[in-house]
């Protein structure tokens, strides 16, 4: 029969292994360092870079930010709303951004539409200041469009999205305004009406969402309407 042996180490073997190690942790180390540069190489500048070349190639618009230009300006992105208070003006949906207090350090004042500082009230439906904005929103929409004092006002005329940036009204909402802007423009319900369809994003790939008005174009196609009318 043939015997078995059990290894045991020795201090002599152990001291053996101790010198050794430096060479393995320095293998160990090459080799890290080799699989991080390849991974930085791979992640962090080929993939970027392919994917930026596609972007451009095939969605340059929203690669760019989908801004939108008059007379070689910039006037704005298709994917950030923008404050119209005047008359003339359909008004976005309300924005709770807000933007540092330059004169108090630490506190913060109302900033609607602040790209940089994107998020809503986070109030909770329940919570007080949200119940009385609310409704000194649909008092002042009904008093601005001149609706009865108990007639329905679209959901998205008086609360804020998460983001605060939502470009887009729901069509309700730019039907309940239209007769304002028509008057305030001296122009007919019918030619506003048309602007507004002409602007009316359907329903992401038919089925997501609901219909929708991009309210910076249509302002600017507003503007360019009147301006041509004019000449």
């Amino acid at each position: 029969m043939k015997s078995s042996s059990l290894s045991i180490s020795t201090p002599a073997t152990l001291v053996a292994d101790a010198e050794a190690s430096p060479a393995s942790w320095g293998s160990l180390a090459a080799s890290s360092v080799r699989a991080a540069v390849a991974v930085m190489l791979v992640a962090g500048i080929a993939y970027p870079l392919a994917t930026t070349g596609v972007a451009q190639a095939l969605l340059p618009h929203a690669a760019n930010g989908s801004l939108i230009e008059r007379n070689g300006q910039v006037v704005g992105s298709a994917l950030i709303g923008q404050q119209f208070a005047g008359p003339a003006y359909f008004h976005g949906r309300p924005s709770a951004t807000t933007a540092p207090d330059p004169a108090k350090e630490g506190a913060s004042v109302a900033a609607p539409y602040n790209a940089g500082l994107s998020g809503g009230s986070n109030q909770g439906a329940t919570h007080k200041d949200l119940a009385e904005a609310v409704a000194a929103r649909v008092a002042q929409y009904r008093a601005d469009n001149g609706l009865a004092a108990d007639a329905p006002v679209p959901v998205d005329a008086v609360t804020a999205s998460a983001s605060g940036l939502d470009p887009h009204i729901s069509v309700a909402n730019a039907v309940l305004q239209l007769p304002r802007v028509a008057r305030e423009r001296n122009l007919s319900q019918e030619q506003v009406r048309h602007l507004v369809e002409q602007n009316t994003q359907g329903r992401t790939l038919g089925l997501l969402g609901e219909p929708r008005v991009n309210v910076l174009q249509l302002n600017l196609a507003l503007d360019a309407l009147q301006s041509a009318a004019k000449e």
